[in-house]
């Protein structure tokens, strides 16, 4: 029977006679009907079979005149089926329909794009695709690590590879048995590598997700390798406004997955941005995912406001509000450090700010720091992943990053520009030398001091060592204070 199918499955216009024997339940006696030497008597004997069968006798063959057509397509589905030989139905796609591609141009994260019947097996790695068309009479692989950082071989190394696998559904249809079968498209990325930072779980992971996943309108599935359950603990209202459905621990759940369509790895548009000109509405921008930050919270925010209010008499509390504008310090210990912070709250209280210091770990419920700095007109800190904070900044707010030496380039590039394309007013402040814990080890013309470029030039160690993990900052309040008084003026007119 095998034998038999594996000839109907391929059907084509000029092969259709092969057909009709299983459709009308005939043996196949015609040794020669698949040959083009005799086409025009064979049509001509079809055309008079199916024109009695539909005139003189439409219930000689079991189905009514109106349904033929239908039951013929049916019987091709049929057919079908019993070939893939699977217990549960995998997902059906047409057979142009089936393909793997996969970008590999860009110099941030490699993407591949499955359609057809894709299944998971995360016991080999694999998410295979079963081709019905004869794409192949053997099996074709490609691999890919869905993260995004793609240039740096260090961290790809760290980075859990995938195999994509094409295989032909009558050669092994029979393996790998669909257990789940989702109706929606799946997206798979990994949370390894530089996850646990805070910048780079919002740079490689939710904003990377975001722009991959928006098209699908939270009707898809996000399957995850490297999983790990405090970052949906920690993200979970975030995800819950980009899926309507359950994560998928990719390796831990050994059920084998099917879908119809599936993203592997995902798009990445420059440090903490949206670039609508590479969006599929030409439109969407990094303030759209802001949005979607304050849907995710708000909910949160309400009852944080109503326990507040219990608390507080509802008057006294708005007036308190109203009184002061608001400006919120990421206060950091050890390196990079403000030594004379203290001195600096003071100094922002008497120009007439109301100061919230911040002082966030690990554990910190990210819905409480979106509130503070929601309701905040200015946001204060030293160049650090903290600075990712910024996102939670109404556009028309002020951001002053404190800059120290020798690392002007990260402070801009991976915080200040971002910042103006949200639409923050953003303000850089650098410090001088003299404003380093640096000043106190070297002499006052040593490089380190005088030209940071040329020691940053040297390498990513050099700047780690000396410029982010061992300097503090000490700030000429003098000279700070036109910065608070300048922001102060912004923020109440």
């Amino acid at each position: 029977m095998r034998q038999n199918l594996k000839k109907v499955a391929p059907i084509k216009v000029d092969e259709s006679p092969k057909l009709f024997p299983y459709v009308f339940r005939f043996k196949n006696s015609c040794g020669n009907c698949a040959k083009r030497s005799k086409p025009k008597l064979i049509y001509l004997l079809l055309f008079s079979l199916i024109s009695s069968c539909f005139v003189f006798a439409p219930d000689l063959l079991c189905f009514p005149y109106p349904s033929a057509l239908f039951l013929i397509d049916s019987s091709i589905k049929e057919i079908e089926n019993r070939v893939s030989q699977s217990h549960i139905e995998s997902p059906k796609t047409s057979q142009n329909e089936e393909s793997i591609s996969c970008d590999r141009t860009g110099y941030r994260s490699d993407i591949c794009f499955m359609k057809g019947d894709i299944r998971t097996h995360s016991p080999s790695s694999s998410i295979f695709l079963y081709a019905s068309n004869d794409l192949t009479d053997h099996v074709l692989q490609d691999k890919i690590k869905p993260y995004t950082r793609k240039w740096e071989t260090s961290i790809m190394e760290t980075i859990h590879e995938l195999k994509l696998v094409t295989k032909d559904v009558k050669l092994f249809g029979d393996k790998h048995k669909c257990e789940v079968i989702h109706e929606v498209p799946a997206v798979l990325f990994s949370t390894g590598g530089y996850t646990g930072n805070l910048y780079h779980e919002f740079n490689d992971g939710l904003i990377p997700l975001y722009i991959t996943s928006k098209r699908f309108n939270k009707k898809v599935v996000f399957v995850i390798a490297e999983y790990h359950k405090w970052w949906e603990m920690k993200y979970g209202d975030v995800l819950s406004q980009l899926s309507d459905y359950p994560l998928i621990d990719f390796n831990k759940d050994k059920r084998t997955h099917c879908f119809k369509e599936a993203i592997v790895g995902l798009r990445i548009h420059g440090e903490l941005t949206v670039d609508p000109s590479q969006m599929q509405d030409g439109r969407t921008t990094i303030n759209e995912f802001r949005n979607v930050l304050d849907r995710a919270y708000r909910p949160r925010i309400n009852r944080l406001d109503r326990l507040e209010e219990q608390r507080f008499h509802a008057r006294v509390a708005k007036r308190r509000k109203a009184q002061r504008p608001k400006l919120a310090l990421f206060s950091r210990t050890g390196s990079r450090g403000i030594t004379n912070e203290d001195l600096m709250v003071q100094l922002a209280q008497r120009i007439g700010f109301e100061v919230e210091v911040l002082r966030p770990d690990r554990t910190t419920e990210l819905a409480k720091i979106y509130r503070v700095l929601n309701s905040s007109k200015v946001m204060v800190g030293v160049h650090g992943a903290a600075m990712t904070h910024f996102l939670f900044m109404k556009p028309g707010s002020i951001f002053i990053q404190i800059i120290p030496l020798g690392t002007d380039w990260a402070a801009e590039t991976y915080y200040g520009e971002p910042a103006k394309k949200l639409g923050l007013d953003y303000i850089g402040y650098k410090i001088l030398p003299r404003e380093s814990s640096l000043y106190e080890k070297y002499d006052k013309d040593d490089p380190i001091l005088r030209d940071p470029n040329s020691i940053t030039k040297k390498g990513w160690q050099f700047t780690k060592g000396i410029y982010l993990n061992d300097q503090k900052v000490r700030l000429d309040l003098h000279r700070f204070k036109k910065v608070l008084v300048d922001a102060y003026s912004k923020s109440i007119s």
